[in-house]
């Protein structure tokens, strides 16, 4: 087992140091005018180097407004929905950085969302500050990528209510969130979820003083939709 991770090593570099020196050699080439320039980019060795999957997330409001704001008894902002969702959507994307995950945090209303077209958007938010728990998620009301589109959810059913501890609240689900308006601005192929991570009233020691264990559950999430989709393509 060893001697053969020790080939594929080998491999990997002998490959490397082949692309780099054919690049050296074309870009020699290129500056005495006898290599086209579209040749040399085609032969840039970066695309033959196994890329990170890109996913988008949303950070809730970021941008835009507060989204919920929760006060004390004196009345007292003590924290808003924007605050939350931001600190999640960071916090998750350190550990799908750290695992080789090429992510985009996005604001609210971002313009890159237009046409966007990565392995996943996720936008995360948090109910009103009402004494109720529970977790939601909801994709597309009408979607071109249904398969892809279920495993997301299923995904953050399995993963993210294990994480958290948190049931589902399913009798809460909106047209807001099955009618997000993302979801109509992306391209139809990515596949897309809004994820209600918990309610800032009843859910408020979680959200607030664990927010490490919230983005744990976004981040196996993801995780599992990525592993889970890799699978469909090797079929």
């Amino acid at each position: 087992m060893r001697r053969r991770t020790v080939r594929q090593i080998q491999r990997l570099f002998a490959l490397i140091s082949f692309l780099l020196v054919t690049a050296i050699v074309l870009l020699a080439g290129q500056s005495l005018g006898v290599i086209p320039q579209d040749l040399l980019a085609f032969a840039d060795p970066a695309r033959f180097l196994p890329r990170p999957p890109q996913i988008a997330l949303i950070s809730g409001h970021a941008g835009f407004d507060s989204g919920a704001v929760c006060t004390d008894a004196a009345g007292n902002v003590t924290f808003t929905e924007a605050e939350i969702n931001a600190r999640v959507a960071g916090l998750a994307a350190q550990r799908l950085r750290r695992a080789g995950v090429d992510v985009l945090i996005l604001d609210e209303y971002d313009p890159r969302l237009e046409n966007l077209d990565t392995l996943l958007l996720l936008s995360l938010h948090a109910d009103s500050c009402i004494e109720l728990s529970g977790y939601k998620a909801a994709g597309r009301i009408s979607s071109s990528v249904p398969a892809e589109d279920g495993i997301l959810l299923a995904c953050l059913e399995q993963h993210y209510a294990a994480a958290t501890g948190l049931l589902p609240h399913p009798n809460t689900i909106t047209h807001d969130m099955t009618r997000y308006h993302a979801f109509r601005r992306i391209l139809p192929s990515t596949p897309a979820a809004i994820l209600e991570m918990g309610f800032l009233g009843g859910d408020q020691t979680l959200l607030v003083n664990d927010a490490d264990r919230v983005a744990t559950g976004v981040a196996e999430s993801v995780t599992c939709y990525l592993e889970q989709k890799k699978a469909m393509n090797e079929e």
